[in-house]
C-alpha cells in the first residue's frame, strides 16, 4: 500500500509569535511546514527567507520565485498569513507616514503575496487565511496606518471569495479579526492589562488546523472576529 501523501502548510510570518506557535502546532500534527519570514524558524521543515526591500514588486517577485523553487509541482493544503504588526499615530503624528508605510508592508504586502501564492500552490479545496483586525471594522483615529492596512486586508479577503478571483476551485479565503493577542511582547508592554481578554495563540493555531480539515470552516470571504472574555474565546463571523 502506498504511503499517504503528507499534508503541507505554508506559514507567512512563521518567525513571529503567532507564526511560531502555528509552526509548532502543525509540526506536532506531523504536517510538512514551510515558514516565510525575514529569518529562519528552525522548527520548520523548510524556510523561505524574505529579503528586505523598499520595493513591493521586488520583494513579491523574490518570495514568489523562492516558493516556486521550493515546492516545484507540489501543492499545499493551506497558506496561513499571520504576518503583521502594530503602530499607532493620528493624522497629526510626526510618525504618520513612517508608520503607515510600515503597516502597509507588514499587512498588505504579505497578504497580497500570500493570495498570489495560493493561486499557484494551493490545492483545490484548500485554505488561505489572512490577518485582519476587529478594530478596523470601525474608525481607528489613534492608529490610522494600522486601521487602513487591516481594512485593506478585509477587502482583499472578501474579493478572493468572489468568482474569477483566481483561487483554486473549492478553496476558501478567511480573515481572522482579533483584538489583542496574548504574546510575551504584549504582556511586557502592557503588564497591567486584563490578560483574560487576550486571545491565546494556541487557540488560533488549533482553529486554523480545524479549518484545514473542514471542521467549522467559515464560508470563503468571511471576516471572523476573535473575542476573548474571562479566558474564553469565541470565533464569530461578521454579519454583512
Amino acid at each position: 500500500m502506498a504511503a499517504a501523501e503528507a499534508h503541507r502548510v505554508i506559514i507567512y510570518g512563521g518567525r513571529g509569535a503567532l507564526g511560531s506557535t502555528c509552526v509548532e502546532y502543525f509540526k506536532a500534527q506531523r504536517w510538512w511546514v514551510a515558514s516565510i519570514d525575514f529569518s529562519a524558524n528552525e522548527e520548520a521543515n523548510a524556510n523561505v527567507l524574505v529579503k528586505q526591500s523598499e520595493s513591493f514588486t521586488e520583494q513579491a517577485d523574490q518570495v514568489t520565485a523562492d516558493v516556486s523553487s521550493l515546492l516545484g509541482d507540489k501543492k499545499v493544503d493551506a497558506i496561513l498569513c499571520v504576518a503583521g504588526g502594530w503602530a499607532g499615530g493620528s493624522a497629526k503624528a510626526k510618525a504618520l507616514y513612517k508608520n503607515a508605510d510600515l503597516m502597509w508592508k507588514q499587512s498588505v504586502w504579505t497578504s497580497t503575496i500570500s493570495s498570489h501564492l495560493a493561486t499557484k500552490h494551493l490545492k483545490e479545496g484548500g485554505l488561505l487565511t489572512l490577518a485582519g483586525a476587529k478594530a478596523s471594522l470601525a474608525g481607528t483615529p489613534g492608529m490610522l496606518g494600522y486601521g487602513m492596512a487591516k481594512a485593506a486586508v478585509h477587502q482583499l479577503c472578501q474579493s478572493l471569495a468572489a468568482e474569477k478571483s483566481g483561487l483554486p476551485p473549492g478553496s476558501s479565503a478567511v480573515a481572522i479579526l482579533p483584538v489583542t493577542l496574548d504574546t510575551q511582547m504584549n504582556r511586557k508592554s502592557m503588564p497591567d492589562a486584563d490578560f483574560g481578554s487576550w486571545t491565546p495563540l494556541d487557540f488560533i493555531a488549533e482553529t486554523f488546523f480545524n479549518w484545514t480539515s473542514g471542521v467549522d470552516r467559515p464560508a470563503s470571504g468571511s471576516l471572523v472576529q476573535l473575542v476573548t472574555a474571562g479566558g474564553k474565546t469565541e470565533a464569530t463571523a461578521v454579519q454583512q
